[in-house]
């Protein structure tokens, strides 16, 4: 059973905007989470010589950033094979 165009675009708005809701769950988390709300906590651990909380703020949150984005293209690229959306 084939789906309807306007069933398929349906489907992948739906899955899109879930899918970017949990990047930017994920973004936020880290970057305000880890770099602002428990920076006190995570300043007790060391990472590279450095408290880890002061790493999530000044690095960590744009490493993240960085993988996101990767995350976000490469599932994208089988989203829009999965509903034929796809460029050659």
């Amino acid at each position: 059973m084939s789906l309807s165009k306007e069933d398929a675009a349906r489907g992948y708005w739906r899955e899109n905007l879930r899918f970017m809701l949990i990047l930017l769950v994920v973004w936020f988390s880290v970057s305000f989470g880890a770099g602002v709300l428990f920076v006190d906590a995570l300043d007790n651990i060391r990472f590279f010589g450095f408290p880890l909380g002061f790493w999530f703020a000044q690095q960590g949150s744009i490493y993240t950033f960085v993988v996101l984005i990767f995350v976000y293209v490469w599932k994208m690229n089988r989203l829009d094979r999965k509903y034929d959306f796809h460029e050659e």
